[in-house]
């Protein structure tokens, strides 16, 4: 029986994009389908008293050199020379988040997920500016200013915050977070786990 991989997911998240870009493998290897929950980590951080790593480990005596090892080590293994830091981080990711639900009521989620993360990670846009947003959606093939429109329905506000409360009421503390059934695993080093829970 096919298994689902849902992936919490916010744009904001520098390996949120380096872990959707190494997962193609291990679903196809597991043959599992993906889901992905947009939620907004602003909101998880706020519920669950966690930060961004640049904050949590600053004052940590080289603590941030190594996690910048390790996302290079994680950047070789997976060939994704394409990522580049985006120099206007930290991104507000509200507007993008809003979008991602507005596209997934319209089945477009697949595509702004890619059409955004490459904008975020790979072209260093500023995508917290609705017009950079609407530019760059309609770069990629969607409809930037509906999309932006949807950004104030109330009912897209309503289901962001639902999936954020959700997500951390099953125990999320952070981006990216994986669930294979129950089980949850959290960060990009955490692939294989995920590939072996979807194999069992």
């Amino acid at each position: 029986m096919s298994k689902t991989l849902e992936f919490i997911f916010d744009f904001g998240s520098p390996n949120a994009y380096l872990a959707y870009k190494a997962l193609p493998s291990v679903l196809e290897r597991t043959g599992a389908s993906l889901v992905i929950t947009p939620c907004l980590l602003g909101g998880i951080f706020k519920a669950t008293g966690n930060q961004a790593p640049m904050i949590a480990f600053g004052n940590i005596k080289n603590k941030l050199d190594y996690e910048k090892r390790e996302m290079d080590r994680f950047i070789s293994k997976y060939a994704l020379n394409d990522f580049a830091f985006n120099p206007h981080f930290p991104v507000n990711t509200l507007l993008l988040m809003r979008g991602a639900v507005a596209a997934s009521r319209s089945n477009d989620l697949m595509t702004y997920v890619e059409v955004g993360l490459a904008a975020m990670w790979e072209d260093g846009k500023k995508m917290d500016d609705p017009e950079t947003f609407v530019a760059v959606m309609d770069a990629g093939g969607l409809d930037g200013a509906e999309l932006l429109r949807q950004t104030q329905d109330p009912d897209v506000k309503m289901e962001l915050a639902t999936n954020t409360e959700h997500a951390v009421g099953r125990g999320a503390f952070g981006i990216p977070t994986f669930f294979v059934g129950d089980e949850m695993f959290f960060g990009k080093d955490r692939l294989d786990q995920v590939e072996a829970e979807l194999n069992r």
